[in-house]
C-alpha cells in the first residue's frame, strides 16, 4: 500500500499500513514512532511508526533518512517512496487522527488534549518505565529530539509528516464552500495565511467546517468574536456572563433568520446555509 490508495472519510480517523516484510515475522526488529501535526489549528494529526530488523539498521542509515522538520516537502517525498521500496526489510503504519474526532473528543466535558493525543510532556524516564509495563520484555529507549538521533525514529517521522501533507493538500470538503482557496498556511495559528483563511470561511452560524480544529483556542476566540452569540440555558452564570458580554458586541443569532425587509425567512436576504437545505427547511413569513 502507498498513500496514493489513501481515500479515506475525512471525517474520521483511519489507520494504514504497509505489508510486514517476512524477515520481521522472524527476526528482532527496531521499531521507532513519532507523530506530525500535534500544534496546528487544520487538519489531522498522524501518528508513524517504522520499523525493520535489528541486522539491517545499516541498511536503513544507508537510506540518508533525516529529522522530517529539517527537509522539504520533495526531499521528504523522496525519502517515503525510498522507504516504501525497501518493503523487503522496512514495513510502517500510521494512525491519522482527523480533526473532527479531535474536536468533538476535546469538546466532551472533562476531556483533555493529553487524552487524545499521546501525552509526551515529563521526564523521558517516566514514559520508558510505563511502556516498558505496557510491552515487558520489550527493551524501550524514549528520548527529546529522537527523530534526530535515531534513523528508525527518522523514518517514522517522515512516515508521518508526508502523510499528513497528502491529507491536507487533498483534503475533501463535505461543506458546500463554493470555490475553496487551498493556500491555508501552515496551519500554525501564527501563519498570517492561515489566520486569513480562518477569517475567510468562518460562517457565523456553524463556525467552521471540519477541517478545523473547533477545539483549538485560535478558533474558539475567532468564533467568539466574529460569530452570533448564543446563550444557553445550562450555562453556569460566568459562561453565561462571557456570552452577555459578547451579545453587547456580536449581532445575536435570530438576526440569520430575518430577511432585510424584517421578515423571518433564512432564504430572502441571502442563500440558506446547507444545514437548512439538506434537511429541506424553509422560513415562513407567518404560520
Amino acid at each position: 500500500m502507498d498513500l496514493g490508495d489513501f481515500e479515506a472519510d475525512n471525517s474520521v480517523s483511519c489507520r494504514l499500513t504497509s505489508e510486514v516484510p517476512d524477515v520481521c515475522r522472524s527476526e528482532d526488529c527496531c521499531l521507532g514512532i513519532d507523530e506530525a501535526g500535534r500544534g496546528p489549528v487544520l487538519g489531522p494529526m498522524v501518528y508513524g511508526i517504522c520499523y525493520c530488523p535489528v541486522s539491517r539498521k545499516e541498511d536503513l542509515k544507508s537510506l540518508k533518512v533525516a529529522d522530517s522538520k529539517t527537509l522539504t516537502e520533495a526531499e521528504r517525498e523522496e525519502l517515503f517512496q525510498n522507504l516504501s521500496d525497501a518493503k523487503d526489510y522496512v514495513g510502517w503504519a500510521l494512525q491519522i487522527i482527523s480533526p473532527n474526532t479531535i474536536s468533538t473528543s476535546m469538546l466532551q466535558s472533562g476531556v483533555q488534549l493529553k487524552e487524545v493525543f499521546v501525552d509526551t510532556v515529563g521526564p523521558a524516564e517516566k514514559y520508558e518505565e510505563k511502556l516498558s509495563q505496557r510491552f515487558p520484555g520489550l527493551e524501550v529507549t524514549v528520548r527529546p529530539k529522537a527523530d534526530s538521533l535515531f534513523p528508525i525514529v527518522s523514518a517514522a517521522s517522515i512516515c508521518a509528516k508526508v502523510a499528513r501533507d497528502h491529507s491536507v493538500k487533498g483534503w475533501g470538503f463535505t461543506e458546500d464552500l463554493g470555490e475553496v482557496d487551498k493556500d491555508y498556511g501552515s496551519g500554525y495559528p501564527g501563519d498570517p495565511k492561515t489566520k486569513a483563511w480562518l477569517l475567510k470561511f468562518l460562517d457565523p452560524v456553524f463556525g467552521y467546517p471540519q477541517f478545523i480544529r473547533f477545539s483549538w483556542s485560535t478558533a474558539k476566540r475567532l468564533m467568539d468574536d466574529k460569530g452570533f452569540a448564543v446563550y444557553w440555558e445550562d450555562d453556569d452564570e460566568e459562561e453565561n456572563g462571557e456570552r452577555a458580554a459578547a451579545r453587547m458586541k456580536n449581532t445575536s443569532m435570530l438576526t440569520y433568520f430575518k430577511s432585510s425587509t424584517g421578515s423571518t425567512a433564512p432564504g430572502n436576504a441571502h442563500q440558506s446555509h446547507r444545514f437548512f437545505t439538506e434537511r429541506r427547511l424553509q422560513g415562513l413569513d407567518a404560520l
